[in-house]
C-alpha cells in the first residue's frame, strides 16, 4: 500500500467543530489501497468528509458520489453505474493500551499519542460498499432492455434449451438399488 499524505488529518491542530474535506478517488487510488475486484474497470468518485471534532472523539460523515464501470451481470458488456451512499464513523480517543479495546462496527479507538488519522482505508472501504450488488444496464426510454441484444438472444436460446431437457439426476440411482436390497432383507426375516 502506498503512503499518501492527502488522506491524513492532523487532528491536534484543528479547532473544535466541523471541518469539510473532499477527496477525488480514481482507479489508481483504489488499486493502491486494496484488492480491487478485477471486473471493475474504472472508478471516478468524489468523497466528501464532514469531520466534526469534539473534545474526546470525532464524528465522521462520508458522502460518496461518482461512477464506476463494471461488466453487466446480464449481458457482460461494460455498464457505467452511479455510486451514491453515506457512512458514519465515530473515532474515540483512548489511552495507550488501545489494542485491548475491541473496535465496534462504526466506532474506532485511536490512542491520544497519535497526532494524525489516516482515512484512506475507510475511503476505499466506503467506495467499495457503494457499488451496487446488481449491475445491469438500465432500460431504454421505450421500455426495452439496455443490454446487448445479441447476448440477450443467446441467453433466451440457452434458457429454452434447458427447459426442454429435464435434468437427469443419476446420483440417486444407486440408492434405489440399496432400497430394494433392504426391502428384500426385511421380507425374508
Amino acid at each position: 500500500m502506498k503512503h499518501n499524505r492527502e488522506f491524513e488529518i492532523a487532528w491536534q491542530g484543528l479547532k473544535t467543530g466541523e471541518h469539510i474535506y473532499q477527496y477525488e478517488v480514481d482507479h489508481k487510488f483504489m488499486l493502491e489501497n486494496g484488492d480491487l475486484e478485477t471486473e471493475i474497470k474504472d472508478v471516478k468518485a468524489l468523497v466528501t468528509l464532514k469531520f466534526d471534532k469534539k473534545t474526546n472523539f470525532f464524528l465522521l460523515h462520508f458522502d460518496v458520489d461518482g461512477k464506476i464501470t463494471v461488466p453487466c451481470d446480464r449481458c457482460g458488456d461494460d455498464v457505467e453505474i452511479r455510486l451514491w451512499d453515506e457512512f458514519d464513523l465515530v473515532i474515540k480517543l483512548a489511552g495507550e493500551d488501545v489494542e485491548e479495546i475491541d473496535d465496534e462496527a462504526d466506532v474506532v479507538f485511536v490512542p491520544r499519542s497519535e497526532t494524525v488519522i489516516d482515512i484512506s482505508k475507510w475511503v476505499y472501504e466506503f467506495v467499495m460498499l457503494s457499488v451496487p450488488l446488481q449491475r445491469v444496464h438500465p432500460d431504454k426510454p421505450d421500455g426495452t432492455s439496455g443490454c446487448n441484444p445479441e447476448a440477450l438472444k443467446l441467453l433466451n436460446l440457452l434458457s429454452e434449451h434447458e427447459e426442454e431437457e429435464p435434468k437427469k439426476n443419476d446420483i440417486w440411482k444407486g440408492l434405489d438399488a440399496l432400497k430394494e436390497l433392504d426391502n428384500k432383507k426385511r421380507k425374508s426375516k
